[in-house]
């Protein structure tokens, strides 16, 4: 059912992990189109309480798969632009709540797709980053909400501008993670974190998931992302984002 996904539903536990493992599980827009289908599908499991998304070998995700994006001006680009925003919106309002299982690069997109996650768990040698704006694109697909959301209005703005690397310790005192593991612990937390939340009773859990996205939703404006997908065609099409861009690719030998 799916190219790029690997999803598996046993009981009230689900599973969700990128396959890209030869990209570090770049999103493409497929994938993006995919994870948004997974997170449909899961809602149409009624056993299933709690999923698990992960990435297959050494990353969770190294961001969006620029590659295979539409040239600006191709018909579908916007459709593209958007598909990002379609899928975090989608894994969020997924019935079971999502625990993000991350190891390796959490980078841009990917760290978006995390946010998405209702908890996130990390092996203390991941790795964080954004680099949208070296990248002269802005960080879309909702991200900024979402970062203002976990870790609030002055962490968001340093991390994104500066696209600093940074660490699971620093995510996890700024509120973005719940949770840092030795690598090899990173499975049994994970594990045992899904399985302690799948024994609650359903109504109360989905509730609360439920209450606290509608709260935090009217705090910082996540409807407004709607537009993200005009920015992002905006940066490619302005000429000092791409100089940018050209030099980001030349100085990591791409």
């Amino acid at each position: 059912m799916f190219e790029t996904l690997e999803v598996n539903a046993d009981g009230r536990l689900g599973t969700l992990w990128l396959n890209r493992p030869e990209r570090l599980n770049a999103l493409s827009t497929r994938t993006l189109a995919e994870l948004a289908e997974a997170a449909h599908w899961f809602d149409r499991q009624p056993e299933v309480r709690v999923v698990v998304v992960g990435g297959r070998g050494r990353a969770f995700s190294a961001g969006a798969d620029l590659d295979g994006f539409p040239a600006v001006g191709d018909t579908g680009v916007r459709a593209a632009a958007d598909t990002g925003r379609i899928m975090a919106e989608a894994l969020e309002g997924m019935r079971a709540l999502s625990i993000a299982r991350i190891q390796g690069w959490c980078v841009g997109g990917g760290l978006v797709l995390a946010a998405a996650c209702d908890l996130r768990v990390a092996s203390e040698s991941a790795r964080f980053s954004i680099p949208e704006i070296d990248l002269g694109i802005p960080l879309a697909w909702g991200g900024i909400p979402r970062l203002v959301r976990e870790i609030g209005p002055a962490l968001t703005k340093e991390l994104v501008i500066t696209c600093r690397e940074f660490t699971p310790s620093e995510a996890l005192a700024a509120g973005f993670l719940n949770r840092v593991v030795a690598e090899e612990a990173l499975d049994s937390t994970v594990q045992e974190l899904a399985q302690q939340i799948a024994a609650k009773p359903d109504l109360p859990v989905t509730a609360t998931k439920r209450h606290v996205n509608a709260v935090t939703a009217q705090m910082v404006g996540s409807a407004r992302a709607w537009s993200d997908a005009d920015s992002l065609i905006g940066g490619l099409l302005d000429p000092e984002c791409e100089a940018a861009r050209q030099a980001y690719v030349k100085a990591r030998g791409r």
